[in-house]
């Protein structure tokens, strides 16, 4: 399984950045995708999860109201629209594919290389 990730950049704070995250596998429906993401210095930490069983979608308390994720089945993609940027949104962020939803990076069974999203004031 591979997942390339991709739409990171710098932006400056209040601004917006749509990422997204394509997964090479057809089993991808049957994919429970998410977001996490590490800042410089810190663990890496669950941003949002599209549960594909419900289409439920589900996000941190620090992101809530400002990120939406999304899934085309079509094109095996998960986005992230992220707006009102901040400066605590800084660092890499990693999508995962698991088999169920989790917020454990523990029970992530595949990653994506990662995508530097960088938020200056």
């Amino acid at each position: 399984v591979q997942l390339q990730a991709s739409g990171g950049g710098p932006v400056q704070a209040g601004g917006s950045l749509r990422l997204s995250c394509r997964m090479s596998e057809r089993t991808f429906r049957r994919t429970v995708m998410g977001w996490f993401r590490q800042a410089p210095g810190k663990r890496r930490e669950w941003v949002s999860t599209f549960n594909p069983y419900d289409n439920g979608t589900y996000y941190g308390d620090s992101v809530k109201g400002r990120f939406t994720i999304s899934r085309d089945n079509a094109q095996n993609t998960v986005n992230l629209q992220m707006n009102s940027l901040k400066p605590e949104d800084t660092g890499v962020y990693y999508c995962s594919a698991s088999a169920w939803p989790t917020m454990a990076t523990g029970d992530v069974n595949h990653w994506g290389q990662g995508t530097l999203v960088t938020v200056s004031s």
